[in-house]
């Protein structure tokens, strides 16, 4: 019957015994992995944790070398026309006045004459003058900032992409984006 008899309650003892003397529930101090040294920043201790691979298995990158020059930032650019048609956008809500060439007020070819003005570039006063400056472009083949003309070269504005032109119409109407279709098409310039 010695056989039949059970350790359970000694075993029982044993392991409550362990955890009032702490021996289960207070871990030893972390077990460290080696040093771990990355170039130009120290070295440093790190613990290992079960289950996760220690970091002095990976491979640590060798450092840039000493005459690598770092890549400088490149930020957008845009041309001239580009930054023309964006200073005329920005007078969207402009009033129309005959003769005026900006800041505040504008006729058509005044706003195209203050725009590129702005971009550093120098374009005739009038609409019939502006409608031979620089190289003809084709409407096929128009980007932004190509000066267009309308009504024969009596009026001109500012390509703006999808088909769009920022003009100062007339007078009661401030400046705008409008339609090129809206208008009958006489030709473009790129200046």
């Amino acid at each position: 019957m010695a056989s039949l008899i059970s350790h359970r309650p000694v075993r029982r003892a044993a392991i409550a015994g362990a955890v009032a003397l702490g021996a289960l529930v207070i871990p030893a101090a972390p077990a460290f992995a080696q040093p771990v040294s990355i170039p130009g920043v120290g070295t440093f201790d790190v613990p290992d944790a079960p289950g996760i691979p220690s970091i002095s298995n990976f491979p640590v990158p060798a450092p840039p070398t000493p005459f690598a020059a770092p890549t400088p930032f490149a930020a957008p650019t845009s041309s001239a026309a580009q930054q023309a048609a964006a200073a005329a956008e920005s007078k969207i809500g402009s009033p129309y006045v005959y003769g005026a060439a900006g800041p505040n007020a504008f006729d058509c070819s005044g706003l195209v004459q203050w725009a590129f003005k702005q971009a550093g570039l120098s374009v005739p006063r009038t609409s019939e003058a502006q409608a031979s400056a620089g190289i003809p472009v084709s409407q096929a083949d128009l980007q932004v900032g190509d000066i267009i003309s309308f009504y024969g070269g009596g009026h001109s504005g500012i390509y703006v992409g999808n088909g769009n032109v920022v003009h100062a119409a007339t007078e009661g109407t401030p400046v705008q984006i409008a339609s090129m279709a809206s208008m009958p098409y006489n030709g473009a310039r790129r200046i």
